[in-house]
């Protein structure tokens, strides 16, 4: 019985690598979207048929639900990207689901809450699915590693003179940590999906860089917020890099489906996908430690429908990605959110300026003049299920095991859907990738430095709690650099403990 092989130690890998596809045309985001018109019909038929599966009370309630809960977007929160119809289109399902389906005989309503939710998928599913334009792309990625690379040489010599300069590369600020040779392999093996850890508004950006330019892997399929289609110049390249848009506005249950079937059916189609699976930023700069389960269950539900073809090879594999910053944009604004949740009257946020141009641009000339690194740790590549792969993409137990991942979805000698048991596989998944997030997660100096001081300071005052410690003037916050370096070297000799054990790197 094969089992599961030990991963060679690598040699220095040097970046840029090589790229895993030679031709953009070859990329299964460029195929899908080459398709588009066949993957909306698709998309729209697949979350047709699943709400219709349900009972018709059930269907009822989800079209009344969102017509009621559209109603009210459109009224109270209007963006300039909206359809212009809106209003139009929604007073017109709501009188033909009153006239129509309510309180009429079952046959007559069922073919009326078809063709409501014809209607409504159609509109929701054109929205969401974008598409991706090769020269758009090309022209994206020129532009934004020439002007982040003259950044960089300017800030790093502090000298607005250097703007032209080539002494300093981008590239070289980056760390990339885990089994990147697995990761690019599997891409000739099925879907990849990447799902982060999620603590800045840069990391879409930092993740892009580095899965394009440092990687060489395909584009992926990821979700972007429909504001960011309010402005014409966003609009424009967020129109045609791949991205599909997600409303977060929209919270009925026919949108949300929808969206979930976009992900799934674009897993199926072999497009490598993205998403943060913590479902937003951590506002307490913690690793997540609950997932949004509806995304990660797209995952398991794509493995299954693949299984359900004849002859099918393809699988789906997940590879969780720990971002480590030094320091973070947001970090102020995202730890007051946290503590006003849990605080509430408890904590006394002081007054600030907020958010500015000049204060994001700032940032960024620190982040690139104070020679601050930013890790990426690739975690452990998986299935679908959580289990381990190796470069070919087999799968292996925890006992080191290989084993068919198609076993996984059999009932009563056949391979199907099974909603329950899909529920707990993709609990099992969200288990295995939380694992990974800390057991990949790579410490740095300055995470063990703030760890260590903070400590200290609450072992000074025991009697105080989190709001207590930030309201002690500035004098408190105080200490000696030997009783510091003497706390930072215990930290430091229990995480290296621990990385031996394999919880940490």
């Amino acid at each position: 019985m094969n089992k599961l092989p030990i991963p060679e130690v690598p040699s220095e890998i040097q970046f840029p690598m090589p790229p895993v596809f030679e031709q953009i045309e070859d990329w299964p985001i460029s195929k899908m979207h080459q398709e588009r018109e066949d993957f909306v019909k698709a998309l729209e038929e697949f979350v047709l048929q699943k709400i219709m599966a349900k009972p018709i009370d059930v269907v009822n309630d989800w079209i009344a639900k969102s017509i009621y809960l559209e109603r009210i977007r459109i009224k109270e929160e209007p963006w300039k990207v909206d359809l212009p119809d809106e209003n139009v289109f929604w007073k017109k399902i709501r009188k033909q689901l009153s006239i129509g389906s309510l309180d009429k005989p079952i046959e007559q309503a069922r073919v009326v809450n078809e063709d409501i939710l014809r209607k409504i998928i159609s509109r929701y599913s054109q929205e969401i699915v974008g598409t991706f334009n090769q020269k758009t792309f090309l022209f994206a990625r020129r532009f934004l590693t020439v002007f982040f690379g003259r950044l960089l040489n300017t800030a790093a010599g502090r000298n607005l003179g250097r703007f032209w300069g080539t002494k300093h590369r981008l590239y070289e600020r980056f760390k990339i940590r885990g089994e990147v040779e697995t990761l690019r392999s599997l891409f000739s093996k099925g879907s990849v999906i990447v799902v982060p850890t999620h603590s800045s508004n840069l990391d879409s950006i930092m993740i892009g860089y580095t899965l394009d330019q440092l990687l060489a892997l395909p584009s992926f399929f990821y979700g972007a917020g429909l504001n960011l289609y309010n402005t014409g110049y966003t609009a424009y390249f967020m129109n045609r890099l791949g991205a599909y848009r997600v409303d977060r506005r929209k919270k009925n249950p026919i949108y949300l489906e929808t969206l979930k079937g976009n992900s799934k059916l674009a897993i199926e189609y072999g497009t490598n996908s993205l998403f943060f699976p913590g479902g937003t930023r951590s506002r307490s700069g913690e690793l997540e430690q609950r997932l949004k389960l509806g995304l990660m269950g797209t995952v398991v539900e794509a493995q299954r429908a693949l299984c359900q073809k004849e002859g099918n090879k393809e699988k789906v594999f997940v590879v969780p990605l720990i971002l480590s910053y030094h320091f973070v944009l947001e970090a102020k604004y995202l730890i007051e959110g946290h503590l006003k949740r849990t605080g509430k009257e408890q904590f006394i946020s002081r007054p600030d300026a907020g958010y500015s141009r000049r204060k994001i641009l700032k940032f960024v000339w620190e982040l690139f003049s104070k020679s601050s690194d930013i890790t990426l740790s690739f975690g452990k590549p998986m299935d679908a299920l959580g289990n381990f792969v190796d470069k070919d993409g087999r799968s292996f137990d925890k006992y080191g095991n290989e084993i068919d991942i198609k076993d996984y979805f059999f009932g009563d000698g056949l391979v199907g859907p099974n909603l329950q048991r899909e529920g707990e596989y993709t609990k099992i998944l969200a288990n295995r990738v939380v694992e990974r997030f800390r057991k990949d997660n790579v410490v740095l100096n300055s995470h063990l430095l703030a760890y260590t001081v903070f400590q200290m300071l609450q072992a000074d005052n025991k009697k105080l709690d989190i709001f207590g410690l930030l309201r002690l003037p500035p004098e408190d916050y105080l200490f000696e650099f030997d009783e510091v370096l003497k706390g930072v070297s215990l930290v430091r000799d229990k995480l290296m403990e621990l990385e031996a054990e394999g919880e940490i790197k």
